[in-house]
């Protein structure tokens, strides 16, 4: 009995609706993720229970590292650059267009008034490097206000809505923070949030 070739055929599949679907959901994430600015200096905030989200818009961070060295930034740059010019317009600092880009490409401000110029005449790498050991000063200038409080004001003077939010490495002393606290206070800066990491065990608990 003669044998059956069964006819072989080529099995095509159309990828076309596949790769419309992944494109679609490219496109979908790439205008839905928000990009976060790298911090100048690393810091491991405290955990707690807490789910307040922090506003993604109008929010002055302030932040402060181990060292208790302090910054402050908000991810608008038109606002950075209000109170670029503020800051040096009360204090006598004369500034470059090639300061002043560097001061906008930063993340935070953290360097103080008498050294920002220096700071910013660094190349990229170097101003990483230096920004550890720097941090805006505490002390109260001829029994005014200190820097850290000029530049709160500066940051409410761009913008009155602006909202504050404090970062604090698990290690930092408490009586830089308290201090810090404290000058916030003395301005009436009453309202802020802190930001910590989800304990997620001791929620689920």
């Amino acid at each position: 009995m003669a044998k059956i070739k069964i006819q072989k055929k080529d099995i095509w599949i159309d990828m076309t609706p596949m790769s419309d679907v992944m494109t679609l959901l490219l496109c979908f994430f790439m205008l839905t993720s928000t990009f976060l600015t790298p911090e100048p200096v690393q810091v491991n905030a405290p955990n707690s229970v807490s789910e307040v989200k922090i506003p993604e818009q109008d929010l002055l961070t302030i932040l402060v590292n181990p060292d208790g060295n302090i910054y402050v930034g908000t991810e608008n740059k038109n606002h950075m650059k209000a109170m670029l010019e503020t800051m040096t317009d009360k204090f006598g600092v004369q500034l470059n267009a090639t300061q002043e880009k560097h001061f906008l490409e930063d993340a935070m401000v953290g360097a103080p008034m008498g050294k920002l110029a220096d700071y910013l005449n660094l190349s990229t790498e170097k101003m990483t490097e230096a920004i550890q050991k720097l941090g805006l000063p505490l002390d109260s200038i001829s029994g005014g206000k200190s820097e850290f409080q000029e530049w709160v004001s500066a940051a409410r003077s761009a913008n009155p809505d602006m909202k504050l939010a404090i970062k604090c490495d698990a290690n930092t002393s408490y009586a830089v923070v308290k201090k810090m606290m404290s000058e916030l206070q003395d301005m009436s800066e009453n309202r802020f949030q802190l930001i910590t990491n989800l304990d997620v065990k001791r929620l689920n608990e």
